[in-house]
């Protein structure tokens, strides 16, 4: 089932939370939105339900106008991120639930109910659950049950909102694996909601990347993080290091950092050079294209790398900048808190004055 949005606006008294959203969604889509607190992905979502309605514009399906339609009537699947389970019935009488108060006449046989729910707990492979209660589940399997009751509806479309929020961050990976593949396999349109760059990244076909009610990019998780299409793109998935500095010809420059640039800049002035922690190398001495002098502030050894957060030496930054090196790096070196280094560029991202598109740069 295809979604297609145009125009939506809505707000709530002075506030606008939704600014004329347009998005196309294709059958069968796996689509993430994501953004920070505030930024209308879950206006959106239920709006999409027909949990809130639009202020103006068209909501379709299947190029069908549903804009004034009821939640009941779009066959839509819900699922909260706080599980909303009935805590006084069993797994199974949770999944069956929004089944058994249809109406008679749309209401499945009690057989059929049974079979359903049967076939629901096998897909999220927790039959042997059936008759336990909520409180006896873990949040992951409470989280699996939720989605099992939205699709006991047989929905059209699946709606998820901050699904996995509640859960650790193992329960959340696993889940999220869990839920892609279920996805490939039973080819429905689902739209979820996270403020979790990581997880928008891995689990969606497209990413819907939102800021204050609006649609910054829609792309692909690649071409998302290769190619942002604006500054706020790009502070938002994951932690970028920043030279603010002047411009002027072929270098940039603040206080004792500067950097100079492949090729001359096409204008001058104030300017920003946007640089990812696996875009840039650690060195004890500064390189012919670049001194940005670093003093070591914390050292972090969990994961594959050692990463390291970094503080600015006699130029001007907000952040520290984290820079990540091999464990190999790590024990040759063996750095401390307190010590100097400089920074190496090998790839950045030039933005000058008020352009929106930055310049991609490749030293080396």
């Amino acid at each position: 089932m295809s979604i297609t949005l145009e125009h939506i606006d809505k707000s709530f008294g002075a506030f606008q939370a939704l600014h004329g959203i347009d998005l196309d969604i294709p059958d069968g889509e796996l689509i993430g939105l994501l953004g920070p607190s505030g930024s209308g992905k879950t206006t959106l979502l239920r709006i999409i339900a027909g949990l809130e309605s639009a202020d103006g514009g068209r909501i379709l399906f299947h190029g069908e106008d549903v804009t004034r339609r009821h939640v009941r009537e779009r066959r839509v699947g819900f699922v909260f991120q706080h599980y909303a389970l009935f805590r006084h019935m069993t797994v199974a009488q949770n999944i069956a639930f929004g089944l058994d108060v249809l109406p008679r006449k749309q209401r499945p046989s009690a057989a059929e109910i049974r079979k359903r729910v049967g076939n629901l707990l096998e897909m999220v492979q927790l039959s042997h659950l059936a008759d336990r209660f909520p409180a006896q589940l873990s949040g992951g399997q409470k989280q699996r049950i939720a989605l099992a009751r939205a699709l006991a509806m047989q929905p059209q479309v699946l709606l998820l909102d901050e699904p996995f929020g509640a859960l650790d961050a193992r329960v959340r990976k696993d889940l999220r694996r869990w839920l892609r593949s279920l996805h490939d396999e039973l080819n429905f349109t689902s739209v979820f909601v996270t403020h979790d760059q990581e997880e928008a990244l891995e689990l969606s076909d497209r990413v819907v990347v939102m800021s204050a009610g609006r649609i910054e990019q829609v792309d692909t998780p690649e071409a998302l993080y290769a190619k942002p299409g604006s500054r706020f793109v790009f502070d938002f998935l994951g932690h970028v290091n920043v030279l603010h500095g002047e411009l002027a010809g072929d270098r940039l420059a603040s206080g004792d950092a500067w950097v100079r640039l492949p090729e001359a800049a096409t204008a001058s002035g104030e300017a920003q050079l946007y640089l990812r922690p696996h875009e840039v190398r650690l060195q004890l001495s500064a390189v012919d294209h670049a001194q940005l002098p670093l003093q070591v502030e914390a050292i972090n050894l969990i994961g594959a790398e050692v990463r390291l957060e970094l503080r600015p030496c006699g130029w001007q930054c907000d952040t520290l900048w984290e820079i990540g090196i091999t464990h190999a790096e790590y024990h040759s070196w063996q750095p401390r808190r307190g010590d100097r280094c400089f920074a190496v560029p090998d790839v950045g991202h030039l933005f000058i004055a008020d352009q929106a598109q930055p310049q991609t740069l490749y030293w080396g």
